[in-house]
């Protein structure tokens, strides 16, 4: 894993120190992104909403006690998976007994392109294990060795999940955008 940058150095110092200043622009650094990730996961809105605040109250609770090496997005990312995973053993969870059709049809809102609606149906339809590491590489930008360490794998296990989620991915955007036989009918 990479070392952290001096800004994200200096950060965690005044984490630790307990400095709210310090709390605000992390939150301003990473909410937006928190939220998309945690959107993307659940495939719904309000359960990302309700995970979101979770997430930040964790953080806010643990942030004094950071280590000073610490690599603040992969430990953000860390915490609002982990925040996920645990969200689905929840009796009350019932956003979990809505059906994947339902999730991918809330994940791309009325009047998107029709590709996006395609990609994101695609996207719901993939397991979690190849949603989380696309999300993590392909959307936020980590390299392969920090997405190793969100999803506890290593590197050369995250680099094998990341070829087949993006090969799943291709597969179900090309089953997602290709015509129903009933459309081929009526066009023709």
């Amino acid at each position: 894993m990479r070392p952290p940058t001096a800004r994200d150095a200096a950060l965690v110092e005044r984490l630790r120190a307990g400095d709210r200043g310090a709390f605000r622009e992390l939150y301003g650094r990473f909410s937006q992104a928190t939220f998309g990730f945690l959107r993307r996961l659940t495939g719904r809105q309000d359960a990302a909403e309700d995970l979101h605040q979770e997430v930040w109250l964790s953080i806010a609770r643990h942030a004094t006690r950071l280590a000073t090496d610490t690599d603040l997005a992969a430990w953000i990312f860390t915490v609002a998976r982990n925040r996920f995973r645990s969200s689905r053993r929840r009796p009350e969870a019932t956003w979990l007994l809505d059906d994947a059709a339902a999730q991918a049809q809330e994940a791309a809102p009325p009047g998107d392109d029709p590709g996006c609606r395609d990609l994101e149906r695609a996207f719901a339809s993939l397991p979690e294990p190849h949603r989380e590491v696309l999300l993590l590489v392909a959307i936020e930008g980590l390299d392969i060795a920090r997405a190793a360490a969100v999803l506890a794998i290593r590197p050369d296990a995250a680099r094998q999940r990341l070829a087949r989620a993006r090969a799943a991915l291709a597969a179900a955007v090309e089953t997602q955008s290709r015509p129903t036989s009933l459309g081929k009918r009526m066009s023709s």
